[in-house]
């Protein structure tokens, strides 16, 4: 089962969510039209099928706006979902439960988005040795849960940031002025504990990162599925190998048929399609 981020990571996030939906002057429509006595029973429940992710921030923005507040879980993270699951049962106040709802809705809609995306890929590649994973292309703010979500969906995480690793692109060479001259900074520069990764973009750039000073992985850029074959047999298994560049479910079967080790994917986290989830009204209490 995947091991859930702490609520101390997720509650800034769901806070924050909670305050801009609030705004100046709290639920206006809600404050308005109900009582305030009434209690109820609801569901939250899968509309589409998908891969669940992000319950826990679905429950925080439910406890931050009322703690009294009965959540149930139904589902783990990770959890294959049809249309009309149910993923858990929240209990309580109607005001807090509807003035939560949108916030918890939007979170578990992304991140189910961004886990059923990953698992469709990974599904797609099974019988390779390859592992699909995400990168720094996320939303501002939202990469640890973003990258979970990846995790969720069964892929795994390239850099979390900057300071993870070291990895040498083409501007960066375009600067330097070659291959081999980035490698040998880089590799004084590095700690004992730090990797090294290059971009590179044709069998020729790959040649220099081989003949040089040794790296830990190299970055197989935006190649067609042949010059990729072409560059996993120069490197011979002596390098971690990476594609990236135009991966989608229809491509990565082929990609990964090349023997590289991973295949890095952007659009899971900048501009996955949202999994649909409805707040369901059960019963009043």
């Amino acid at each position: 089962m995947l091991p859930a981020l702490p609520d101390i990571m997720l509650e800034p996030l769901v806070r924050a969510g909670l305050l801009e939906d609030l705004g100046r002057g709290g639920d206006l429509t809600t404050s308005a039209v109900l009582k305030g006595t009434e209690r109820v029973r609801v569901t939250l429940r899968c509309r589409e099928k998908g891969v669940l992710a992000g319950l826990d921030l679905a429950r925080l923005s439910f406890h931050l706006m009322d703690p009294s507040l009965l959540f149930e879980r139904l589902k783990v993270e990770g959890a294959p979902l049809e249309p009309g699951d149910v993923v858990a049962v929240v209990e309580g106040s109607a005001r807090s439960i509807l003035t939560g709802e949108r916030v918890g809705l939007n979170f578990l809609s992304h991140l189910s988005g961004i886990a059923t995306a990953t698992a469709q890929i990974v599904a797609s590649m099974a019988g390779t040795k390859a592992r699909l994973c995400c990168t720094r292309k996320t939303l501002p703010g939202l990469r640890a849960v973003q990258k979970y979500a990846v995790r969720a969906g069964g892929g795994i995480s390239h850099r979390m940031g900057l300071d993870d690793a070291i990895l040498i692109k083409d501007n960066h060479i375009a600067l330097v002025g070659s291959v081999q001259e980035a490698v040998a900074r880089a590799r004084k520069a590095a700690g004992h504990m730090v990797k090294i990764e290059v971009e590179v973009d044709t069998p020729e750039q790959l040649q220099e990162v081989l003949a040089g000073e040794p790296v830990d992985a190299v970055l197989l850029d935006n190649m067609p599925v042949p010059m990729l074959r072409t560059c996993v047999e120069m490197i011979k298994g002596r390098l971690l190998t990476e594609a990236s560049g135009g991966i989608t479910p229809l491509t990565a079967a082929a990609i990964a048929g090349t023997g590289v080790d991973l295949l890095s994917v952007g659009w899971l986290t900048h501009s996955v399609k949202a999994l649909d989830f409805g707040l369901d009204f059960e019963k009043t209490l």
